[in-house]
């Protein structure tokens, strides 16, 4: 199975090829807040009719009942389980089988930002690995609406984390012989769109941001905070369905972490945006909408008192 890592090293040297040929040709060529528990697939939710609530009832002096909202679901694991294989080796050095999750389930709702907390090793960063088709299951599936992410094919899943999923990493992964506005007009560059039009957007999201004078710059002449907010606007540049986050701010010093962190919960508000954040900072983790602590291969809600 090819690593996450060199699925990224790769994805990176295909976009420096596509990039140094002048953006010409394809890639290819180069809320919803709920008022009630009852859950929905994405493609199916549907906001029950204004009719519906004129109730018979109310003709004999009683007040209709409210109409509880759907609550849509946008991502979906069903008995997830993760298990590397054990490494023997002549020294007797090697590692034996092992289990991050066993029969794990997640529903993740739209408009929602929800923080993954637990112990360093419990798995946290590989479950994002898989939510994101970085990775796949041992056992279980992941759900996209429709689509069935281990059934995907190498581009498929790839074509997915272009269009579907924003993903945020610890490190900020720019390239550094780009300017700051071409790292983050690289996925639309990747999935074909014209180098005037994906520039021009590439630009609103650094603006979002608050880099609106720095599209110019590459990262080395970027402090550790503008890069991690680039990468958050390259991360959103394809207006994705869901926003993934692993650790966004464990490279910043406090001061900057709270800024970064302060900025995803803005936009996060701003557009709509579903969120999912793996984060140490249980500080950070109180202020997302829902909190999940994954402890000994299981998720539970956690007993952190999570804001709306």
């Amino acid at each position: 199975m090819v690593s996450v890592e060199r699925k990224v090293a790769r994805d990176r040297k295909k976009i420096r090829r596509f990039l140094k040929l002048g953006g010409k040709g394809t890639a290819a060529e180069a809320d919803q807040n709920a008022s009630s528990d009852e859950e929905v697939p994405a493609d199916q939710a549907a906001s029950a009719s204004p009719d519906d609530a004129a109730l018979s009832g109310a003709e004999k002096g009683l007040e209709p009942l409210p109409i509880g909202r759907a609550r849509m679901v946008v991502m979906r694991a069903m008995g997830l389980t993760k298990v590397y294989a054990a490494i023997p080796n002549a020294e007797g050095t090697g590692r034996g089988a092992l289990e991050l999750f066993r029969g794990l389930d997640l529903k993740i709702f739209a408009g929602e930002m929800v923080a993954i907390v637990g112990e360093s090793g419990a798995g946290k960063s590989t479950l994002l690995h898989l939510l994101a088709a970085l990775d796949k299951p041992t056992a279980g599936d992941v759900w996209c609406g429709e689509n069935r992410l281990s059934e995907f094919t190498a581009k498929e899943a790839a074509d997915f984390r272009n269009r579907d999923v924003g993903y945020v990493w610890q490190f900020h992964y720019l390239l550094p012989e780009f300017s700051a506005l071409e790292n983050v007009a690289m996925p639309l560059l990747a999935r074909g769109m014209g180098r005037v039009s994906a520039l021009e957007k590439a630009g609103f999201w650094l603006g979002e941001v608050g880099l609106g004078d720095r599209v110019a710059n590459r990262s080395g002449e970027l402090s550790g905070g503008e890069q991690q907010r680039v990468s958050l606007a390259r991360a959103l540049v394809t207006e994705p369905k869901i926003l993934l986050a692993d650790e966004p701010t464990g490279d910043l010093d406090g001061k900057t972490a709270e800024a970064v962190f302060g900025l995803i919960r803005r936009l996060h508000d701003a557009h709509g945006l579903t969120s999912v954040l793996v984060t140490h900072n249980l500080e950070f983790a109180e202020r997302c909408d829902r909190v999940l602590r994954l402890r000994d291969g299981r998720l539970e809600d956690s007993d952190l008192p999570a804001v709306s």
